[in-house]
């Protein structure tokens, strides 16, 4: 599979899902690893900004792993594409 590289408008698209998420960080709770009884959820935000635990139907634990850590993941990643951008223009 090909991949192309990633436009501006592409970014500020990423950018614009995030921030309409519920804040983070988000933690992924598993039963048995994290806690004891209940069920898995996703904690969205902490402390006065705490937003509504997410509870997934179907998903693995790897997925619900990979959704929660998404919510910092990406906006660190949408900053580091940012970041060797720039560098490279300053090489240009």
């Amino acid at each position: 599979m090909k991949m192309s590289s990633l436009s501006e408008l592409e970014l500020q698209e990423m950018e614009a899902r995030v921030e309409a998420a519920q804040p983070g960080p988000w933690k992924s709770w598993i039963e048995g690893r994290d806690f004891d009884g209940g069920s898995n959820f996703i904690q969205t935000g902490s402390g006065a900004e705490r937003g509504e635990d997410i509870e997934l139907s179907g998903a693995t634990v790897a997925d619900q792993d990979l959704m929660a850590a998404a919510r910092q993941d990406i906006p660190r990643l949408i900053a580091e594409v940012r970041r060797l951008r720039a560098l490279l223009n300053q090489i240009k």
